[in-house]
């Protein structure tokens, strides 16, 4: 079973999740190709090596014509549907899409498939969402986990106006998940980064116990004084003896979805 974990130290965002995937081996033209069947265009998609900090790693910048539509999350799920993806890839950003659905309804008190997407309804959201659940098929990923998710402080600027930092959304979207407080004003998690996480993880918590194969780091947008604003991703292969006696795995350090913690092909020279 391969095993992706991500370490948002620095926040998550989906251009990010979608960096540090390709910087630990996920080809990006063939992520491209999968991206090239949704029946939307005006979109392109390119990675480049830039440095955070100290950090060598990959950002993925997607560049759009305009786009200035307001899509439902039924308008999303039909895109995708159309798309006629691989079964395991189609579920993945399925579930993303219906994660934020469920909390924008739930913010808004709007039934979840009439959720109007702004910001995360625009074409480099389903590019950043799609693309990291294309990057995961074609790494062969089985299983996605990760660490405590970074927050950062004060208050940010969206489509709604001024809200606090984080986000209401990811707040919600982050509901039982271990999270860590950091004194930036920034948004450092994004509810589009929060949505992929809360929907693709199965477990929370340290590096479970596999046999390392690659690793690679995903840039954000901005530099960050005192840390480097990147997204890590650990890829792996579960170690056979990580079944406990009734033969379920017990990864180290890992906590069940669902249950509220108690409180590369390596091309990066970063890795």
């Amino acid at each position: 079973m391969t095993v992706a974990w991500f370490h948002p130290f620095s926040g998550v965002a989906g251009d990010m999740a979608l960096g540090a995937l390709v910087d630990a081996g996920a080809d990006i033209d063939a992520v491209r190709a999968y991206l090239e069947r949704l029946p939307i265009g005006g979109w392109a998609i390119e990675a480049h090596r830039v440095m955070r900090g100290t950090l060598s790693c990959t950002q993925v910048q997607v560049r759009i014509d305009h786009d200035l539509s307001s899509r439902s999350c039924r308008d999303i799920l039909q895109l995708v549907e159309d798309a006629h993806y691989p079964e395991q890839l189609s579920k993945r950003v399925r579930s993303i899409f219906l994660a934020l659905a469920n909390v924008e309804g739930r913010l808004h008190g709007v039934a979840p498939e009439d959720v109007h997407f702004h910001e995360v309804g625009g074409v480099d959201a389903i590019v950043d969402v799609v693309g990291t659940c294309a990057a995961l098929e074609l790494l062969d990923v089985d299983e996605v986990s990760a660490g405590p998710v970074a927050l950062g402080v004060g208050v940010i600027h969206a489509a709604h106006g001024r809200f606090p930092n984080p986000p209401p959304a990811v707040v919600r979207l982050l509901e039982g998940v271990p999270v860590t407080g950091v004194d930036i004003g920034v948004e450092l998690t994004t509810p589009t980064g929060a949505a992929l996480l809360s929907a693709l993880c199965t477990h929370w918590g340290s590096v479970p116990s596999m046999v390392v194969q690659a690793s690679g780091f995903g840039a954000g947008s901005r530099d960050l004084i005192g840390m480097p604003n990147v997204t890590q991703v650990v890829l792996g292969v579960r170690r056979p003896n990580s079944l406990d006696p009734s033969g379920e795995e017990t990864p180290s350090g890992l906590v069940a979805q669902g249950h509220h913690p108690s409180h590369q092909h390596a091309a990066s020279t970063a890795n």
